[in-house]
């Protein structure tokens, strides 16, 4: 069995650990102190087994993290992404649970955000729900988000303003996934503003 003969800080967060005399690996800190390496100690199979796993399941973590770092995602498009990655499964299913337990994946939260910016930008409900569906987001959650928005004749009226009205304004709205009765609603209360 090889022996540890050193451990040395190699950067604020990485480990330089020489086997036997000789540099073998850089590893990060959490890695070398949950495999349980310590210089003297001889590196048995069941560390080289615990050390290859946790250099997977840390691999998960960082990628899981820089997803979601700059905004919130969709657990799907995390999951999605660690796929491309080459992540295995169950260590994409491990990084899932330790951002949600983190509070740094949450579906609901991210429908709600997504809901709100799309509403922002012009849309309605249907293309604000097949948005989030795509996303992969349960009916609850999205649900919840269509709730928590404006209603959507109020933003149709808003949307009909800024488009100039009249029949180019419903198109746009048909358009951007406002419902039919929204837009018929606006089309009827528009001829009785002129005819009136």
């Amino acid at each position: 069995m090889p022996r540890v003969t050193a451990l040395r800080a190699s950067g604020r967060r990485s480990v330089a650990v020489e086997l036997d005399g000789r540099r073998w690996r850089t590893l990060p800190l959490e890695v070398v102190v949950r495999a349980g390496l310590a210089a003297g100690s001889e590196l048995e199979r069941q560390q080289v087994r615990v050390l290859a796993r946790e250099r997977r399941r840390l691999a998960a973590l960082d990628v899981a993290v820089e997803a979601v770092r700059r905004r919130d995602r969709s657990e799907q498009d995390v999951r999605a992404r660690l796929e491309r990655r080459g992540v295995p499964a169950a260590e994409r299913e491990r990084a899932l649970g330790t951002l949600r337990i983190a509070g740094a994946l949450d579906d609901g939260r991210y429908a709600c955000g997504r809901a709100e910016g799309l509403a922002r930008r012009g849309y309605g409900d249907a293309a604000i729900r097949h948005d989030l569906e795509r996303s992969g987001v349960g009916a609850a959650e999205i649900e919840a988000a269509l709730e928590a928005l404006p209603l959507e004749s109020e933003r149709a009226v808003e949307q009909a303003r800024r488009l100039g009205g009249g029949l180019r304004a419903a198109r746009g709205l048909a358009r951007r996934g406002f419902g039919e009765d929204v837009v018929e609603a606006l089309v009827a209360g528009a001829e009785e503003t002129e005819v009136g």
